[in-house]
């Protein structure tokens, strides 16, 4: 029935019971409970919201909710309308958790395992286990129109503790905290050089958008977990949407 919603994150909140019902969106202006636990559910999968879950609608939630309609195939207009809220309802993690509960990417590219895939649209890196298990998602920044991130399978070159990241930082912008804690510089799987890297960022707040010069950029607390997690040859894959066909069919787990 419209407006009735089940998934416990959303269940019992009239604002977003509007907005299931189709009586309102919410985009400039909002504010409450519904939205907050809006931007918690977006959080936790993998969404960048640098202002974090403060039941306000402000351009983070707009960046946010655009990133989440790129993947779910909506139109992405960055308001919370109908049909985004049903979608959210489908994909969303239990309270409590991170993820989400469907419609995950293989971890397979061209038939090849990989460790991380990185959505370019949508802003979000997929951490796997050596054995294909999603670990967690995580929010990034991407490359620019005129300095693109470019799809394609690549590998982990090089692993860059904090005081070599500091130090190319230095060398490369004259900033020693441009680049974060860590750095894995990655090549192309068939060994040429990429030019581009997965990196840490001194400016969180552009987490979620097109803003960098080709590299992936990443949370300086995300990108530890990242840099402990891989080891050099790893493959990453890099693609624009979770459409692409490359990739092996979506996994449903729960």
């Amino acid at each position: 029935m419209a407006g009735v919603l089940e998934h416990p994150r959303f269940a019992g909140s009239p604002q977003l019971a509007d907005v299931a019902s189709g009586a309102t969106v919410l985009g400039t202006g909002s504010k409450g409970d519904g939205l907050r636990a809006v931007q918690g559910a977006l959080m936790d999968m993998g969404f960048a919201l640098y202002g974090g879950a403060d039941g306000r609608y402000g351009p983070d939630t707009a960046r946010a909710l655009r990133n989440f309609q790129v993947h779910a195939g909506l139109r992405s207009s960055g308001v919370l309308d109908a049909a985004t809220l049903k979608a959210l309802e489908t994909l969303a993690p239990a309270p409590g958790s991170r993820g989400q509960s469907r419609a995950l990417p293989s971890p397979f590219y061209s038939g090849q395992p990989v460790r991380v895939l990185i959505a370019l649209r949508e802003h979000r890196t997929f951490l796997f286990d050596p054995e294909g298990k999603l670990v967690d998602i995580f929010p990034n920044a991407v490359g620019t129109a005129a300095t693109p991130t470019h799809p394609g399978l690549k590998v982990v070159r090089a692993k860059l503790d904090q005081v070599a990241t500091e130090d190319a930082g230095a060398r490369l912008w004259n900033d020693r905290h441009v680049f974060g804690s860590r750095l894995l510089d990655l090549s192309w799987a068939d060994g040429r050089r990429s030019g581009e890297e997965l990196h840490g960022t001194s400016a969180p707040a552009l987490l979620g958008g097109d803003v960098s010069h080709g590299c992936i950029r990443h949370a300086n607390e995300d990108i530890l977990v990242l840099h402990d997690a891989l080891a050099v040859g790893d493959r990453i894959a890099v693609v624009e949407t979770l459409q692409d066909p490359h990739l092996g069919v979506p996994v449903t787990v729960g």
